[in-house]
């Protein structure tokens, strides 16, 4: 992947398996970042889209979490830092169970958009 913007950036997308979810990760890894595809069951698909972006030269993993459970979103970040050193950022795609995890969670913190800084 080019040397873009997001170079040495460390994404977490959830819902990235397919639609928009799918669409973000692979222009996030176009412009440089790492990319955790994040999926609730469709493996196959969250596949898909990281061998997409690594036949491209981008850097992603695919991890399973449901992010409505505190368990899985802890288990997410453990895999995102593991597999890259750290995460960046948190990206959501429109599902009222994750937001209400935002709203709930006090000890994690979570970013649920794109921010100035992420984007440069």
């Amino acid at each position: 992947m080019k040397n873009g913007k997001l170079t040495d950036k460390v994404a977490v997308v959830t819902g990235a398996s397919k639609g928009i979810g799918a669409g973000i990760a692979k222009h996030l890894a176009l412009e440089g970042a790492s990319v955790v595809v994040n999926y609730a069951s469709s493996k196959t698909d969250a596949d898909k889209v990281v061998d997409e972006i690594t036949k491209r030269g981008g850097k992603a993993v695919a991890i399973q979490g449901n992010v409505a459970k505190k368990a899985d979103v802890e288990r997410l970040f453990a895999a995102s830092k593991k597999a890259f050193g750290k995460t960046t950022s948190w990206l959501t795609t429109p599902v009222s169970t994750t937001s209400n995890l935002l709203k709930r969670s006090r000890r994690m913190n979570f970013t649920a958009s794109l921010t100035p800084t992420f984007l440069g």
